[in-house]
Parts: C-alpha cells; structure tokens; sequence
C-alpha cells in the first residue's frame, strides 16, 4: 500500500513537471512572443517574464524585439546619364507585430527576401533619376530620404518599422571604371600639355621682352659711353690746347713722356743713336 501511494505521488510530480514546462514560457526583454494555438496565431506577448499556456495546445514563437538589420545583395543601378554603379544598400528594422509579421512574411528568410527586393526596387527608382557626379553631392542625402519615406510607408504591412535606409558602399562596375579612369588620364594629359603651351608660351614671351630690353639697354649704355668719351676726348683736347698756349716746350715734354711710356715698354728693344731726336729730354742740359 505504502508502496502504491509512493509510485502514485511519483507519476503525479512526474505529470505535474511536464504539464508545467508545457504551461509555462520566459520571453527575455530583448524578446516577444507569439502564442499560437493549433498553429494559428492568438495573441503577442511584449512584457519580459514568466508566462502561462494551455500546454500540449499552444505554443510560443519567439521574436527579436532589437533593431535588425536588412542588407539585400547589391545591385547594378544605371543613372540617369546611362552610367552603371553597383550599389550596396542596407535598411534596419524592428518588429513591432509579431501577428502581422508572421502573417505576411511567415518566416525571416522570406521576409527578407520580400522586402529586400522592394529596397532595391526603391533603390533603382530613386537612384536611376540623379546623374553620377550628384552621388557625391547633397542631391544623394535627399534621394535617400525619399527613399526612407517610402519603405516607412511599406512597413506597416508585414508589422515592421524602418528605422533607417543607407547606401553602405556606391562602386563602378570594372568596365566602367576603366572607362572613366581613361577619360580622366586623357583629361588630366591634355590638361598638362594646356599648361606646358601656356608656360612655354610665357617663357618665349619673357626672354624676348628681356632679349628687347637687354638690346635697348645696351645701345643707351653705348649711346652715353660714346657721348661721355667725346666729352672726355673733347676736354682732354681743350686742356691740351690751354696748355700748349701757355707753355709749348712743356706740352712737346708732355707728349713725348707718352710715347716713352707707349714704346719703352717691359722688354722693349730699341736700337737709336744717342744722339737721336727721340731722346732729346735725356740729356743733360735743358731742352732747346
């Protein structure tokens, strides 16, 4: 009997933990939760805590209650001015309701998968209107943000909320790349030889206004030198002729001092009798 009763209190724990673990759930606050009964969804559970089924009939689905992130495969997206870029786009997100979410979507992946493709959608259309040189420009924050408003606008269906929608990296295809590198290696060399006619332009300018000034600078330099020699020679002459007035014998001492200086030389040889007119200031006596 004692034995019976044992076996009977040992079943019922036995019984009793597992109708528990199937009444009972935790949802962690990074966490909700969604009931469904006999796979139909019935309510959300938002609240962190311990939380009460009916077990073996329904059970708990759990969704992140954080910010995720979506970040489809990158795409090519060919601009208004027929250029091509790939871009990289990515949205985040937060599930707001659950039941809507699982409605629509029905697991992650196909979510994923279905609101991946509407961003890229958004992406080609909002991006497929501005030229190449505005994805550097404000004109892209603003096409962002149309695109923003516009996946906002998407959310509610499947139960989400789009936080924010960027355009993580903007690439040129490896064709095009090429391309535009060869145009601006073309641009850049012709650009360089612009500047080397123009520079060589300047320095052919610049030596011959030098050329011009250094010949007219000359000939003034000359024009005076002769005009300052004549002046000279003119009053040398002028001094010379005084002094030739006043006393002759000095000046005939003068100028045959000069031709001494002029002949005699270092090194000179001259063969003359001493008696010769040339050495007449020589002698002893005074010039006659």
């Amino acid at each position: 009997m004692n034995r019976a009763f044992v076996i009977f209190i040992g079943v019922a724990v036995i019984v009793s933990g597992i109708v528990a673990a199937s009444a009972l759930f935790t949802v962690h606050q990074t966490q909700q939760a969604l009931i469904l009964q006999f796979g139909n969804p019935i309510r959300v559970v938002k609240s962190p805590g311990l939380h009460v089924k009916l077990p073996f009939v329904q059970n708990a689905e759990f969704y992140d209650a954080r910010i995720l992130d979506l970040d489809p495969p990158a795409q090519e997206v060919i601009l208004a001015d027929q250029k091509r870029v790939n871009v990289d786009a990515f949205a985040r997100y937060r599930i707001l309701d659950p039941l809507e979410y699982r409605k629509r979507a029905q697991t992650d992946a196909n979510f994923r998968s279905v609101f991946g493709s509407r961003l890229n959608a958004a992406i080609r259309a909002g991006i497929g209107k501005i030229l190449l040189g505005d994805m550097l420009t404000d004109k892209r924050a603003q096409v962002m943000a149309v695109i923003a408003v516009q996946m906002k606008t998407f959310a509610p269906e499947f139960g989400v909320e789009v936080v924010d929608v960027r355009i993580g990296r903007t690439d040129l295809p490896d064709t095009t790349a090429q391309s535009v590198y060869n145009r601006m290696r073309s641009d850049r060399v012709a650009h360089a030889a612009r500047l080397r006619a123009v520079g060589e332009e300047q320095k052919l300018r610049i030596q011959a206004e030098a050329d011009r000034d250094r010949t007219v600078i000359v000939a003034e330099a000359q024009r005076q030198a002769e005009i300052l020699k004549g002046q000279g020679e003119g009053e040398r002459n002028r001094v010379l002729g005084n002094a030739f007035g006043k006393d002759p014998k000095f000046f005939d001492f003068y100028r045959s001092m000069e031709a001494y200086g002029e002949a005699l030389g270092e090194g000179t040889t001259m063969v003359l009798s001493p008696d010769s007119e040339f050495f007449r200031f020589f002698g002893a006596g005074k010039p006659e």
